[in-house]
């Protein structure tokens, strides 16, 4: 099981904006040195707790700083943006990363957003198909394009000067193009399917409950069947909120605080799910009721904390109950106790997956 970073972030609003971003620096500039093949930050534009509003203005700014991880827009909300924009900035961005670059979409979750740029009551999944196929048309064409579609059309037909360069749009240094993945956030989810079909990879999100998680490894392996290839377990990235300490009075005291940037992490999110319509995510059966879902159980059921032996044991029992996946992403949270949020992230590389690694060898050795 290799090891990665996710984070949206969720900083509490009236923290210092730069402080926040060189925190989520650190954090990236940390997981480069510990070994951490991959890491995703996400966008939002009208969140003060979630103030990253370009992932890949972050990428690029971290971009020179970092020497191994492949770095991933997690995501690219595609409704929210001209598709040229998003062909032209991943491109560029693929290039300053010498192609360590992933690309992650979504039709985006933040409904502040979606009314912002005019597109709350529009199907959204709908643009954000028209919107990744324009692009990779784009990576994929010549100028001048001449794409026409149902919310953009992209031609540089008039203005196109072909021997000097003018009226083409750059493409990825990784082709056809840089691997793309999908998160996925819905039991079931259909879009775990369709995008295996096409050759696209899931993320499943920490703020789902473990059955759901469980849920998305049938749907991506009958995309994969319909797309023609192997359903990899590999290819599988799994993010869980985890905390680990030198000792378990310390790791419960912050991963349970009622202060603490875990316990905050899923209060924000909870308020929006409920108040979204999506409180689902957070329940164990589809008929549990409502009022059986609470912050407390939320955090019970997705938190992992302890010493890195109890972290390792309950990693290896989490991915006994979802199934075995590829990359497990570590949620990163606000750094409310600097010191406390590095630890957490150097034991985790240097304690817990080796420890987490090893049981996954004991049980396959068992099995044959």
């Amino acid at each position: 099981m290799n090891l990665g970073f996710f984070t949206m972030p969720i900083h509490p609003p009236e923290k210092d904006w730069r402080l926040s971003l060189w925190e989520d620096r650190e954090a990236f500039l940390l997981a480069d040195e510990l070994g951490f093949t991959e890491g995703y930050v996400g966008e939002h534009i009208t969140d003060r707790a979630e103030n990253i509003t370009s992932c890949i203005a972050f990428i690029a700014w971290i971009a020179a700083a970092t020497k191994q991880i492949k770095l991933g827009t997690g995501t690219i909300n595609m409704p929210n943006t001209h598709p040229a924009a998003v062909a032209a900035g991943v491109a560029m961005l693929d290039h300053m990363l010498e192609g360590r670059l992933i690309f992650g979409i979504s039709p985006g979750g933040l409904l502040s957003d979606a009314e912002l740029f005019g597109n709350l009551d529009a199907d959204r999944n709908d643009m954000f198909l028209e919107s990744i196929n324009q692009v990779l048309d784009i990576w994929a064409g010549e100028p001048p394009y001449n794409f026409r579609g149902k919310y953009w059309n992209i031609s540089t037909q008039r203005t196109l000067i072909r021997d000097i360069g003018q009226g083409y749009i750059g493409r990825p240094l990784q082709r056809p193009h840089p691997p793309i993945v999908v998160t996925a956030v819905a039991p079931f989810s259909k879009g775990v399917t369709e995008a295996a079909a096409r050759g696209w990879d899931p993320i499943s999100a920490n703020f789902l409950m473990p059955v759901w998680v469980k849920s998305h490894w049938p749907r991506y392996v009958e995309g994969c069947e319909r797309g023609g290839r192997v359903a990899d377990p590999a290819n599988w990235r799994v993010a869980k909120s985890v905390f680990v300490a030198k000792d378990a009075s310390t790791a419960k005291a912050y991963a349970t605080a009622l202060d603490g940037p875990y316990v905050y992490y899923y209060r924000s999110l909870f308020t929006k799910l409920k108040m979204s319509g999506r409180i689902e995510l957070f329940k164990t059966r589809r008929d549990q009721p409502d009022d059986e879902v609470t912050l407390e159980t939320i955090c019970d059921k997705l938190i992992i904390y302890g010493t890195p032996e109890s972290v390792a044991d309950q990693l290896l029992a989490f991915q006994d109950e979802i199934g075995k996946f590829g990359t497990l992403l570590y949620a990163g949270k606000d750094w409310k106790d600097r010191e406390l949020g590095r630890q957490s992230m150097i034991m985790m590389a240097e304690k817990v997956m080796p420890r987490v690694n090893a049981g996954i060898s004991k049980q396959s050795k068992a099995a044959e």
